[in-house]
């Protein structure tokens, strides 16, 4: 099925309007990030979601990692007392924040499930690695996992690699584990080793494959710690896992990646489905008015009810 002409429209404004390019030089790009990061107000932008303040509550959780405090927004419909709890790690690369099409979506789903969501504001690299925030977000997962009656680990992009990486960590320690698992196009192979990678770059117009080696080499923290389950968990053993749903579609330089997750989970024995849709964009389920996004969202309220 050839995508729809929403989503081509899409595929053509919405790097245009990130200004997607590939890096100049490592250090160009890591000064132009500096820069930018020291900027940011971080705040939770919540302009996308129509009467965010009469429809939701929010609490600001301050969790401390080995390099300081960082937020967690707790989102909850008003009017309603969960059982439920979305963990919902947002994607940008591990260099951007929490932006508006991250809150709306996990809106939606607060709505449509009858959840709580809660948004880790993780920091971000290249002035911090996964190291100043694993501890601290698995023991949140862990917390409102005990807290629920059923926990959701979610995330897109970057923050689908993450989810991931926390649930394998979570069954390391014993003890509450999530029941599902929701993927968006993941990053669960930082060191970027399958071999269809270079070819599927070549016509994606979001992601660039040099600024991806250098965001994978500043979150690992050093070469030795880009093939660790907590950065790349695809190359993780995967037994023991809760059910997962993951899409992504193959204008995407991280297809190949979800393509290598889907056959070791296959070989692990792990309750993987994967959903491949041909032709569409990095994180097209995040995509506003689309019709394969509106596709992609009623199966995941079958997989999650």
């Amino acid at each position: 099925m050839s995508p729809s002409r929403r989503h081509e429209a899409l595929a053509w404004v919405v790097p245009r309007l990130r200004r997607s390019r590939e890096l100049d030089t490592v250090e160009a790009e890591r000064a132009r990030l500096a820069r930018w990061h020291a900027g940011l107000g971080r705040q939770l932008p919540t302009r996308l979601v129509p009467r965010f303040a009469r429809r939701f509550s929010v609490v600001t959780e301050v969790l401390t990692g080995s390099a300081g405090e960082f937020a967690s927004y707790v989102i909850t419909p008003r009017g309603t007392d969960p059982h439920r709890t979305v963990v919902y790690l947002h994607g940008g690369g591990y260099v951007a924040p929490i932006d508006p099409f991250h809150v709306r979506y996990a809106c939606r789903l607060a709505t449509d499930l009858g959840a709580r969501i809660v948004l880790p504001d993780y920091p971000l690299t290249p002035e911090h690695t996964w190291r100043h925030s694993h501890d601290a977000i698995c023991d949140l997962t862990a917390r409102w996992a005990g807290d629920s009656e059923e926990l959701v680990l979610a995330g897109d992009s970057a923050g689908g690699g993450y989810a991931l990486a926390i649930a394998l960590t979570l069954r390391d320690r014993g003890g509450t584990q999530a029941s599902r698992l929701l993927l968006h196009s993941p990053w669960v192979d930082l060191t970027t080793s399958a071999p269809e990678t270079e070819r599927f770059t070549v016509r994606d117009p979001w992601l660039f494959l040099g600024k991806l080696r250098a965001y994978a080499g500043w979150w690992a923290g050093s070469p030795d710690d880009l093939a660790r389950p907590e950065v790349s968990p695809a190359l993780a053993d995967l037994t023991g896992l809760p059910p997962a749903l993951m899409f992504c579609g193959t204008r995407d330089t991280l297809a190949p990646g979800c393509r290598l997750l889907a056959r070791r989970a296959e070989e692990a024995g792990w309750d993987l489905t994967y959903v491949e849709r041909h032709d569409l964009i990095h994180v097209y389920p995040l995509l506003p008015l689309i019709p394969e996004a509106r596709a992609a969202y009623r199966r995941t309220l079958e997989f999650l009810s």
